[in-house]
């Protein structure tokens, strides 16, 4: 599986004075100059569909999943460069997987600064690589402790009903919370929320119990739910992926106030608690071990 892949990976990497951050965010951090770089590929038929999605939404998504990245990381992006695979009989979609990316390019400042373009006779394959700064502090996955509050932006669950594409990436979201509160780790919620909750909390050397009725809900996750009831709408929320919202630690007092406040265009939720027990937990008080659901590429 994908998790155990990366993490032979990492073992295997030697550790570079060239990287302030290395392999195990949703970026990585260049020494000396504080750039913030990184890099997803997505394919046709794992995360969009040509016969089905419109090159425009393809377009605009592959630019999008990235800049949740750098929100993630409390980033403000720069450049990014694109390389392409396009099908040999369907090259022609190139120009409107362009316009799909232009205008969340002008939303968020981000240079098209370049890349790469080949033709072959597989299917559509799109990767961005994108290259931002920290004006803040960097918000790593490494910093939660026992103790923090795990809060949640927005609403979770069926995104594969529409969100998946025209999500809106929490850059500004990000900034401004990194800017004005502790925040003491984060991640974007990109393969279900159970699976990048225990991702934060392995990377941080603890563990976090989630309070499943404290979840957010999207309508769409309970309109899935209700037309097919073997996987609830809690359920979906933990496993369904691409919601590309913001997962943060945030100490108790710091994250009361924000509960509070509600200082952001979108809702902030506490869904969870920090603890010693390192894994994956549920409840409030008598926590009971939750499995780890979400998506995982078969590797």
């Amino acid at each position: 599986m994908e998790i155990e892949f990366i993490r032979s990976l990492r073992k295997r990497l030697p550790h570079s004075p060239q990287l302030a951050v290395g392999p195990g965010d949703d970026a990585a951090i260049l020494h000396p100059d504080g750039s913030v770089v990184t890099c997803d590929l997505l394919c046709d038929g794992t995360h969009f569909s040509v016969g089905t999605d419109s090159a425009l939404s393809i377009g605009r998504k592959t630019l999008a999943v990235n800049l949740s990245d750098l929100a993630a990381m409390a980033a403000q992006p720069i450049a990014a460069f694109l390389a392409v695979a396009l099908p040999r009989d369907e090259a022609s979609i190139a120009e409107n997987l362009l316009d799909g990316m232009l205008p969340l390019a002008e939303q968020f400042d981000v240079a098209l600064a370049g890349g790469d373009t080949n033709v072959w006779d597989g299917r559509l394959v799109v990767s961005i690589t994108l290259i931002g700064r920290c004006p803040h502090q960097p918000l790593l996955r490494s910093g939660a402790k026992p103790g923090d509050h795990l809060l949640v932006t927005g609403v979770l669950g069926g995104s594969r009903m529409g969100k998946h594409f025209d999500f809106t990436p929490r850059i500004a979201e990000a900034l401004y919370l990194q800017k004005h509160h502790t925040l003491h780790a984060g991640i974007d919620c990109s393969d279900g929320l159970s699976l990048d909750a225990a991702r934060l909390a392995e990377e941080s050397g603890c563990g976090v119990a989630i309070d499943l009725p404290a979840i957010p809900l999207s309508g769409a996750a309970r309109e899935m739910a209700s037309k097919d009831d073997t996987l609830s709408a809690t359920d979906r929320a933990l496993g369904d992926g691409e919601d590309f919202e913001l997962l943060l630690a945030v100490p108790a007092d710091e994250a009361k106030a924000l509960i509070a406040a509600q200082p952001l265009a979108t809702p902030l939720t506490k869904i969870g608690t920090f603890i010693e027990a390192p894994g994956l937990w549920q409840g409030t008080e008598n926590f009971r071990p939750l499995p780890v659901t979400g998506y995982e590429h078969r590797i």
